[in-house]
């Protein structure tokens, strides 16, 4: 945790992975964020992975260091009550985070009626407001269809919700930005951040739509391998499989020489009129012919007495494990100081992360847990809307709060 927006508050009414990671980078990095539900919680409430007691740890995981308010979202009082929260006051305040419709209670017309320079970044599926999730998104972006086996046509999809975690750190550089133009001009605004823009957004940034108004043809499957450079998997005599990317010329030199190969990939330089070393592009064009030398030496050799050559000849290399191994990588997770050992609302206690950024010139806090459901409930609407004890008494009273 760092202090870097300490002073901000954000006021989230959001579900699933986009909207709560946005708001969940911009609690590690100091910013007060309010998250409204459901009473009984919303629809990710109950998200797998579960712990044993039928607590979600998903949703501890993606709402850490938040405060959060219950509200009967489906009463009108319980509805302004929340369009009052997303147009907090302060000058720091007016900032609103959410996956609700572009229409309804939650719109930008109806917030902006309560605060003219309300700044409400929201987290869409599709631009025109059809409904998308990452998968459906990821789907029709056509990398499903790039992935898996040469040999196999069926879509393969990845298990990283990328487009969602792309969007909540798009959501928060983009709400960080037009706080910085309203602190400047006066001025609020809606950004709207769909899924499906994300995505056609980065696989053309990342020159793929460009390979096809180029060449005609979509990307084909290629497996494991790295396209355009060098790298697949490669196993070990002892039976380890390892990832091996050879990029730049040092990495490329690195893991010729520390497998002992020079002599072969010489040879096949000068027959086909390649300089390896220096072009990346000749690598992936020849990798069918350099890929058995790579296996060959890889067989003769136990990945223990590669590991050290790996380290000193500068190779770009990860083992495959299985994230319970994983667990125990110093760098990855064990020993790691972004991560410190915390009581969950779940029961359970163990590692979590605070921000992925390090700022060595500021001291790191520890991770802060998620709240109950509901925990902060009087607190926010005292502080956040200047009720009076009586006046929350006769919500609770009501059903609007809990």
């Amino acid at each position: 945790m760092y202090d870097l927006l300490k002073g901000l508050r954000v006021v989230e009414g959001s579900a699933f992975v986009a909207g709560p990671s946005c708001g969940l980078y911009l609690a590690q990095m100091g910013a007060e964020v309010i998250r409204f539900d459901n009473i009984g919680g919303g629809p990710d409430f109950n998200r797998w992975p579960l712990h044993t007691n039928g607590r979600s740890i998903y949703w501890e995981g993606l709402n850490k260091a938040k405060k959060s308010i219950a509200i009967d979202l489906a009463k009108p009082a319980g509805r302004e009550l929340a369009q009052r929260l997303a147009a907090s006051p302060g000058e720091r305040g007016g900032l609103f985070v959410t996956n609700f419709p572009v229409e309804g209670f939650l719109s930008y017309e109806k917030l902006r009626a309560l605060r003219e320079d309300l700044i409400c970044v929201r987290v869409m599926g599709w631009a025109d407001g059809g409904p998308g999730l990452d998968y459906t998104i990821n789907s029709a972006v056509g990398l499903p269809l790039m992935t898996g086996p040469k040999d196999d046509p069926r879509p393969v999809n990845h298990v990283l919700p990328a487009w969602d975690l792309l969007t909540g750190a798009m959501a928060a550089f983009t709400l960080v930005s037009a706080l910085l133009d309203r602190q400047a001009t006066g001025r609020g605004r809606e950004i709207r951040l769909p899924l499906s823009d994300i995505a056609a957004a980065t696989v053309a940034n990342l020159g793929m739509t460009g390979e096809i108004y180029s060449s005609g043809a979509g990307r084909a499957r290629m497996g494991n391998e790295l396209f355009g450079a060098f790298g697949r998997d490669f196993t070990t005599r002892d039976g380890k499989t390892i990832m091996m990317v050879a990029i730049t010329p040092r990495q490329w030199r690195g893991v010729v020489a520390t497998l002992g190969i020079a002599e072969g990939v010489s040879a096949l330089e000068a027959e086909v009129g390649a300089d390896f070393a220096a072009d990346e592009g000749a690598r992936f064009n020849h990798r069918e012919r350099l890929f058995p030398l790579f296996e060959a030496a890889f067989a003769k050799t136990d990945l223990a007495d590669l590991v050290p050559v790996f380290e000193k000849e500068g190779v770009c290399w990860g083992p495959y494990q299985p994230l319970t191994a994983a667990l125990d990588d110093p760098r990855l997770f064990a020993g790691n100081p972004m991560f410190a050992e915390i009581d969950h609302p779940s029961g359970l206690r163990y590692p979590a992360p605070g921000p992925a950024a390090t700022i060595p010139q500021d001291t790191r806090a520890p991770a802060r847990p998620a709240p109950k459901l509901g925990q902060h409930t009087d607190q926010v609407l005292a502080e956040v809307l200047g009720m009076s004890s009586g006046e929350i008494a006769s919500l609770h009273d009501e059903g609007i709060v809990a």
